[in-house]
């Protein structure tokens, strides 16, 4: 129940640093931190079998895979402009787009019938591309109106993403029997960390909020609402059966908005960060919302 309830806590927390910014802008640079937790959490539950789950679906995680980088940051692109955003909203617009798949997809795939075996290998993969694709997806994008910082990038993304997953991953190898007994709090974790590094964010970027806080509430929706439904739509077409069209839904429309807002905070301004900061409230809200409707309907090729 408290894990159902992550879209609530998230605003209360925002509505409590909103008005009490204080509390939480010396937090700062705990930003980081927090997402190298979340992304050590995410390597436990994962094992190299997961990963051989890539050679049994290859035709599903390369056409999801494409998807996620190719959607995603066009359409933040495209949203941002139609929106007339500044330069510090498109970059974090398109760090949104950039990044990979969250982790909550593999929840909302569980619950949605899907193929959950694919989505955490998709995740795995997604997240291991994402730390060479974000900063060049950015930097391609953005790059000649703002200076990315692409190696400083990838190097962040290398120590907060790719070691602690892989730490992660080996502890979950050598040490499973210890991490089956401690598993069942590492929802708990990640979910307290994204909450706090949301209400961090809310805190250093208070007093733009209510100029633009609207405004990037609805491109973000369109944004998400985009990547789930030509998830969707896209891999229907092409042929696949409804749990992998869920499933790769879910891995396109839900984003690791949380490590969008950390890498908008450390590379750019705590306003780029706020595309993230809403997006990693609204993609849990219409992810459940679309799981549960799922959830009621038989899986077959008719599903819609």
């Amino acid at each position: 129940m408290v894990i159902q309830l992550f879209p609530l806590w998230a605003i209360l927390l925002s509505v409590l640093a909103f008005f009490q910014p204080d509390m939480f802008v010396g937090l700062k640079s705990q930003i980081v931190p927090l997402l190298t937790v979340i992304m050590l959490a995410m390597g436990l539950t994962l094992s190299p079998s997961d990963f051989k789950q890539v050679l049994k679906n290859g035709k599903a995680v390369g056409v999801g895979v494409l998807l996620q980088f190719l959607v995603m940051p066009i359409a933040a692109f495209g949203v941002a402009f139609a929106f007339g955003f500044d330069s510090e909203l498109t970059v974090g617009m398109l760090l949104v787009g950039s990044v990979a798949g969250g982790t909550s997809s593999n929840v909302m795939c569980y619950l949605a019938k899907g193929d959950t075996a694919l989505s955490i290998s998709m995740t795995a993969i997604s997240t291991l591309f994402g730390v060479v694709l974000t900063p060049l997806l950015v930097s391609l994008m953005i790059g000649q109106s703002v200076d990315v910082p692409v190696a400083s990038m990838l190097w962040s993304l290398f120590k907060i993403v790719l070691l602690p997953v892989a730490a992660g991953v080996l502890i979950n190898t050598f040490f499973a029997q210890y991490v089956r007994k401690t598993e069942v709090v590492f929802p708990y974790i990640s979910m307290f960390a994204i909450v706090l590094i949301i209400a961090i964010v809310v805190a250093l970027s208070a007093s733009k909020i209510v100029q633009v806080g609207l405004i990037v509430a609805a491109a973000v929706i369109i944004h998400n609402s985009i990547g789930l439904l030509l998830g969707y739509w896209v891999t229907k077409a092409l042929g696949f059966d409804a749990r992998v069209c869920r499933t790769i839904a879910f891995e396109v429309g839900l984003q690791n908005s949380g490590l969008a807002a950390a890498l908008a905070v450390k590379f750019f301004t705590p306003m780029a960060a706020l595309p993230g900061t809403i997006f990693s409230v609204w993609h849990n809200i219409s992810g459940s919302l679309l799981a549960s409707y799922w959830s009621r309907r038989s899986v077959d090729k008719t599903d819609a």
